[in-house]
């Protein structure tokens, strides 16, 4: 009995140093967003989109290096820089050198100055900032540093888009501005007065005007200025809730322009604005799923609805981030040494299932792409979002969208 109990505990031993080996081969990737709060729907969303990339993109086809798995950790900001930090020491200090955060440039520019003063002081632990959807344009110019990486468009790319789309338009003779009162909303203001002065001067710009982040529960005021204001099309960069409760009061209130938006779509916004959003609502992003332009991207695209019945695939981004992370790892040869994979990224051209190629800028990695305006219908929709029977179809497409964008960052690199 006691040969068969020493017997069994070596193998119990045996079994979980096993077990212990292979948890800690992951290359364990902190998702850094909001999990609960007003903006919880985007977050988990999100959340839910990186673990299913990471399973079906890298895991299921056997991992990186040697059969390493990515694990994605899931940490709850509530869209606060400060708990944003808060969590990136935990993160840090869980032996993680990789972060995702793309909601809330306000967050992004806090983690990425955090994560530059980390790694300068701690050679020997660095973490890379994998950005996939914080859009603020200094994040590539003057806030730039060699361990921040955006696989989405910035703020300015994307008004470049939508500008054309606007001024190709001339029954659009007045335009209301409106966003969130913090970096990001700033840069789109920024950019919409810019580029309508230069493609359209004949364009009024009747209102622009920031309101109060993840605070504003009634849009209805706001509402009510911009039909009074006598507005053709309305630009917006909002986005969660706050997206959400402006559009659709901006269409309960009557407006039946064109209303051009960064993150109109999905996590509950298509099936509320519905019937009153269709062919008002364009929104502006990368990755086409109506029609799918691959077999892959249907299949992927019906696969995670099958595991996520009420959830979209609304992020290409995510599924360019988890890829690219895995062909960096995979060239570099390591998943510890972050300088190696960084120093793979950079430059790489990644074609992917969306039917274009992701290229990441070395002098700013800055993700240069495809970049699409989508209008919200439920005509020729092969994959809606929210179960709702509407989706958002390709109107217009720009290729390598900002390719030859200025920046101005000064990379100093390790």
């Amino acid at each position: 009995m006691h040969y068969t109990a020493r017997c069994g505990l070596g193998a119990a031993m045996a079994l979980f140093l096993g077990t212990t080996a292979a948890f800690a081969d992951n290359v364990k990737i902190a998702f850094i967003d909001p999990l609960s709060g007003a903006f919880a729907a985007t977050g988990t969303n999100g959340l839910n989109q990186f673990e299913f990339a990471a399973q079906t993109l890298v895991n299921d086809k056997g991992g990186v290096l040697d059969g390493d798995m990515f694990e994605i950790v899931a940490f709850d900001n509530k869209v606060s820089p400060k708990e944003s930090l808060i969590q990136l020491q935990v993160a840090i200090d869980q032996g993680i050198h990789y972060v995702v955060q793309g909601n809330s440039s306000g967050v992004a520019n806090a983690l990425t100055e955090a994560i530059d003063k980390h790694n300068r002081r701690n050679p020997e632990n660095q973490v890379l900032f994998l950005n996939y959807s914080a859009v603020d344009p200094a994040l590539t110019n003057e806030k730039c540093n060699f361990w921040h990486f955006r696989f989405d468009a910035n703020a300015d790319m994307k008004m470049d888009t939508l500008t054309d789309a606007i001024a190709a338009d001339p029954n659009i003779k007045k335009v209301y501005i409106i966003g969130q009162d913090y970096s990001f909303g700033k840069a789109v203001s920024a950019a919409a007065n810019q580029m309508l002065a230069e493609k359209r001067p004949d364009i009024e710009v009747v209102g622009d005007e920031l309101h109060p982040i993840g605070k504003v529960k009634d849009f209805t005021p706001y509402a009510r200025k911009i039909q009074s204001s006598g507005a053709d099309a309305v630009i917006t960069g909002n986005w969660g809730a706050d997206m959400f409760g402006l559009g659709k009061s901006i269409l309960d209130n009557g407006f039946t322009g064109p209303i051009y938006t960064y993150y109109a779509a999905a996590d509950g916004m298509t099936a509320a604005f519905g019937e009153t959003g269709d062919g008002h609502i364009r929104l502006v992003s990368e990755g086409a799923s109506n029609p799918p332009p691959t077999p892959e991207a249907a299949a992927y695209i019906e696969a995670f609805k099958t595991k996520y019945p009420d959830g979209n695939v609304s992020q290409s981004r995510i599924t360019n981030t988890i890829e690219m992370l895995a062909a960096a790892i995979n060239e570099a040869g390591t998943a510890t040494d972050v300088v190696k994979v960084a120093n793979a990224l950079e430059g790489m051209e990644h074609k992917n299932m969306w039917g274009g190629t992701v290229y990441m800028r070395p002098e700013d990695h800055q993700g240069i792409q495809d970049l699409h305006v989508f209008v919200h219908t439920n005509d020729g929709i092969t994959y809606d979002y929210d179960n709702s029977g509407y989706g958002m179809l390709t109107e217009t497409t720009v290729q390598n969208a900002g390719m030859d964008s200025p920046t101005t960052c000064d990379m100093k690199r390790p």
